[in-house]
């Protein structure tokens, strides 16, 4: 078993905190609401990296009728995930508080 934390990329911290306000989004809804911190080609590999871990989950929005094209995959964070966000927002707070002040 591995008891070591779960380990948060900035990517990853900007997309569950993205998740966090707006519940579910899919991948290039992420990409416009990140004002530049997730791109376009790396935003699904990263979904997927998060997936695996179990920071979110995702359903595939029905096609409208007559629509044509693949539908969009809708992403929201997990329990886990936003466990790990809350975690990892209070532990930021609690290191900045710790760092010593500018002479």
């Amino acid at each position: 078993m591995n008891d070591s934390p779960p380990r948060l990329s900035r990517t990853e911290h900007v997309i569950l905190t993205l998740l966090s306000r707006d519940k579910e989004l899919f991948g290039l809804q992420i990409v416009d609401k990140s004002a530049g911190a997730v791109k376009r080609g790396t935003v699904y590999v990263t979904l997927g990296r998060m997936h695996d871990k179990g920071f979110v989950e995702s359903r595939t929005e029905p096609l409208a009728p007559g629509a044509i094209g693949l539908p969009r995959r809708l992403y929201r964070l997990t329990p886990y995930g936003v466990a790990v966000l809350r975690a990892w927002t209070r532990a930021t707070r609690a290191l900045a508080r710790l760092r010593p002040a500018e002479a």
